[in-house]
């Protein structure tokens, strides 16, 4: 596993960080209990020491199986828990709501769920238009005051909306969706890079389109991700993308077939403005081989060859 500088935070965290969402439940396929506790096992012992998820995976499901774990390999004092705040999953659906007194209750379940009594990073999960970023970051300020978070860090924020949040308080962390199918974060991630925050890429395989797993068009139920939160799996994009994989074939061919989850992870953990990329999976297998990513690294030529096959494929659409 390969490691860089969390921003200002001067803490090293692995460039693989454990997605969290599938594992969570809700929107995803269906894998047994033991199946995700034990991909988040096979994370750890690949040398992953940061993990990212959310009390809106599932209703908290997701934190429960990290905390699980935790508690059994006795490892939280070796790994970092990423969780957010602001955005809760009822009834099947998303609710945001960035109030100080929800996000001081969601703190408290997140700390029980995790079976911990501090959090390392604390992001809002989306902005909120309908509550002042004042009374937001008056909360998390609370928080870390009381040790019960250790940096406050943001996710889906555009600039604007952290220059304003950080009108109230230290913003450590920037987290957006970045990956070979998702560029448009990309001029954003460098500002905060610059800027001395960590920076986290969630998307990283493209909701699993990426992988290279699937080759042809398929029907999503209306709550699955794919359907609803990822654009990639209808036309136009579909085969759009589909040229790319082809492009990322060839330089698995010539790599004695590599997965091309690894190529995709390393296009987006090789630009010097990430921090770490978000890499989810609900098995064992999944997991142990998208961390085998990091024993290698992109050449300058494979570089090229995909970024050229991005311009001419997707253009600037994505």
């Amino acid at each position: 596993m390969r490691f860089k500088t969390f921003g200002n935070t001067g803490l090293l965290v692995s460039e693989m960080a454990l997605g969290t969402w599938g594992i969570g439940g809700a929107g995803w396929d269906s894998y047994t209990d033991d199946s995700r506790l034990n991909a988040i096992h096979a994370a750890l012992e690949q040398g992953v020491n940061l993990i990212d998820t959310a009390p809106a995976y599932n209703a908290g499901a997701a934190e429960r199986y990290i905390g699980t774990v935790l508690k059994d390999r006795n490892a939280r004092s070796s790994v970092y828990i990423a969780t957010k705040c602001g955005t809760e999953y009822i009834n099947g659906g998303y609710v945001r709501d960035c109030s100080a007194p929800t996000i001081l209750r969601q703190c408290e379940e997140s700390l029980r769920n995790l079976q911990t009594d501090y959090i390392d990073f604390y992001l809002i999960h989306w902005p909120d238009a309908k509550v002042s970023l004042e009374e937001t970051m008056d909360a998390l300020n609370t928080l870390k005051k009381q040790g019960k978070i250790l940096h406050i860090g943001v996710s889906n924020f555009n600039q604007q909306q952290i220059l304003e949040a950080e009108q109230y308080g230290n913003i450590d962390v920037c987290q957006l969706q970045y990956s070979m199918v998702s560029q448009s974060a990309q001029v954003q991630l460098q500002w905060a890079a610059d800027r001395g925050m960590g920076t986290m890429t969630y998307g990283s395989l493209g909701g699993g389109i990426l992988s290279g797993a699937i080759r042809t068009l398929e029907t999503y139920a209306a709550d699955d991700s794919r359907n609803r939160f990822y654009p990639y799996f209808k036309e136009p994009a579909f085969s759009k993308i589909m040229k790319l994989l082809s492009v990322m074939d060839q330089i698995s061919e010539n790599r004695s077939q590599v997965p091309l989850s690894q190529i995709a992870i390393n296009w987006a953990a090789q630009k010097p403005f990430v921090s770490t990329c978000i890499v989810g999976s609900q098995s064992r297998a999944k997991i142990e081989e998208n961390a085998a990513g990091f024993d290698w690294v992109l050449t300058e030529d494979e570089l090229k060859a995909l970024d050229d096959a991005m311009a001419n494929y997707l253009g600037k659409d994505f």
